[in-house]
């Protein structure tokens, strides 16, 4: 990149979005500095993996391993329990983020969004 790192996100993206073209929103996604691969069986996902990490060493380009940690999808399900808007607002940023993945998206954020209204009052609720 001789143009600086600057432009080193945008040039990453556009590299990605090129060698997985004809992978992109089947089974691959490419957000900043990452490369999601989502499937709906494990052993689907075997193959997916597989097909991406060929796909970089096609291009000599290399996977980090430590970004391959399943455990991360546990900040979403372990998160605390919100107490102020500002809480609820995080969460629904992260959320947002898989919301491609999510069917209903919007319909299951609806009650959390409701309390971030200028004058809601804030009542968490199972709903």
């Amino acid at each position: 990149m001789s143009f600086g790192l600057i432009n080193g996100p945008a040039y990453f993206m556009q590299l990605m979005n090129s060698v997985f073209m004809d992978y992109l929103d089947k089974f691959v996604v490419v957000f900043i500095d990452d490369i999601l691969i989502y499937s709906k069986t494990e052993a689907e996902h075997e193959e997916h993996l597989r097909l991406v990490l060929q796909r970089l060493r096609e291009h000599k380009l290399y996977a980090k391993f430590s970004k391959l940690d399943p455990s991360k999808v546990s900040t979403v399900t372990k998160w605390k329990v919100p107490e102020i808007p500002k809480e609820v607002h995080g969460f629904l940023g992260l959320a947002s983020y898989y919301r491609r993945f999510i069917e209903n998206f919007s319909r299951i954020a609806k009650p959390m969004t409701f309390l971030l209204e200028k004058d809601a009052e804030f009542r968490w609720t199972n709903a």
